[in-house]
């Protein structure tokens, strides 16, 4: 007999999300779900920062640390590209703040409940649902359905394989250094490496307090000393900001991949978050995916139908990414000149859309015109023929742009 009905294992974005969507108040008959979340230690995420975009008037925006109504993006030269993207506000969102949101929801759910534990394995149970591991072998808890959140050790085969690796500063400086209302999505007056490409990123909080960030899609992270030696440059020689202290700090490691995520790891094992296909590979965005998948999931099992594990993205945007990844890793395009381009020739709102999957076949074919054609169509040729590699371990860290 399963312990629940559902059972979650992680409680990071994706699984306090799916837990959340599954729990709402009310008087429906509530499911049994249980939250396995790792101990405090190496298992469980640091605080992390986590960005989306969407109208105003969201689920969470009461725990929003931040928003912004305009965008920016600095091509090499410094040349500045500003826009609007209306309706949408590009959001900010702290761990932890999400995390006691949650927990508020959730501590008002008859039906839930939320253990610490290691997990060591989960799987289809001999007489049906599933059963989550711990160490030695135990039986932790049995479930109707179980859904595993852990990110991926080794990612899948696959034609192309970059990695967006970044580390951020909190800072707060002495003298007003930052425009509250403009995020800077990409800054590319960073020194470029020989392969990928890198850029500075500045989430501001008020004039004198914001998030500063060095992002590199590259093949491999970088060691502790080479992002703080990129920090610094960019943070000094870049931005000029003069005195200031750093108040926290984040790294994370996310997955720009062509390769497919199953969403099943058995008939009741589910796999979601990164580990089900919701980063975005061309962009390494997470946070929004995960929302559409919890709340798909949760609707359908709320309302007793067959679960059908929600795809994140579509095949056409999936297509779309191969290219664009394929691109990039060849050298074929220039990456900073190419999402220049894009922010100076399409509007922000339209090219939020294409970058969330959820533009019209027509914008996205009109935004393609607006990319180096040729490479792009030469890679769009040789796609086809490439083999699909085992790529190496990530180190993967959950953290969500």
């Amino acid at each position: 007999m399963p312990d629940a009905d559902v059972v979650i294992v992680g409680a990071g974005a994706a699984g306090l999300s799916l837990a959340y969507h599954l729990c709402p108040p009310g008087g429906a008959v509530p499911l049994s779900v249980v939250l396995v979340d790792a101990p405090p230690g190496p298992l469980r995420p640091p605080p992390r920062t986590w960005c989306y975009w969407e109208p105003p008037g969201g689920a969470y925006d009461s725990a929003l640390a931040a928003s912004w109504p305009r965008l920016r993006v600095r091509a090499a030269d410094g040349t500045a590209t500003v826009s609007d993207p209306f309706p949408f506000r590009y959001k900010m969102l702290r761990s932890d703040a999400f995390e006691a949101m949650v927990g508020r929801r959730l501590s008002q759910a008859p039906a839930f409940r939320r253990i610490e534990a290691t997990v060591t394995a989960v799987r289809d149970a001999p007489d049906g649902g599933a059963e989550v591991l711990t160490r030695g072998g135990q039986v932790l808890v049995r479930g109707r359905r179980v859904f595993d959140s852990r990110p991926p050790v080794r990612l899948p085969p696959a034609r192309t394989t970059l990695l967006q690796h970044f580390m951020g500063w909190f800072v707060r400086t002495e003298r007003p250094s930052f425009d509250p209302t403009t995020a800077d999505l990409m800054d590319f007056r960073t020194p470029q490496p020989a392969h990928g490409l890198s850029f500075g990123y500045v989430l501001p909080l008020d004039p004198h307090t914001a998030l500063v960030e060095y992002t590199e899609f590259s093949p491999a992270p970088l060691g502790t000393e080479q992002y703080l030696r990129a920090l610094r440059h960019y943070t000094q020689e870049v931005l000029k900001l003069g005195e200031f202290r750093i108040t926290a700090q984040e790294r994370g490691v996310i997955p720009m991949t062509d390769g497919r995520f199953p969403p099943h790891e058995g008939r009741s094992v589910h796999r979601i978050g990164t580990a089900g296909g919701a980063t975005r590979p061309s962009t390494g965005y997470t946070f929004a995916a995960v929302q559409r998948q919890s709340r798909a999931i949760a609707g359908r099992l709320r309302a007793g139908r067959e679960l059908r594990m929600p795809a994140p993205y579509g095949a056409w945007p999936r297509a779309m990414d191969a290219v664009m990844l394929r691109a990039l890793d060849s050298g074929r395009v220039d990456g900073a000149d190419f999402f220049t381009r894009l922010f100076r020739t399409v509007p922000g709102e339209r090219l939020l859309r294409f970058l969330d999957g959820s533009s019209h076949l027509h914008e996205d074919l009109l935004i393609g015109l607006r990319t180096p054609v040729v490479p792009m169509l030469r890679t769009v040729v040789e796609l086809p023929f490439r083999a699909r590699n085992q790529p190496p371990p990530t180190g993967h860290e959950e953290s969500t742009p």
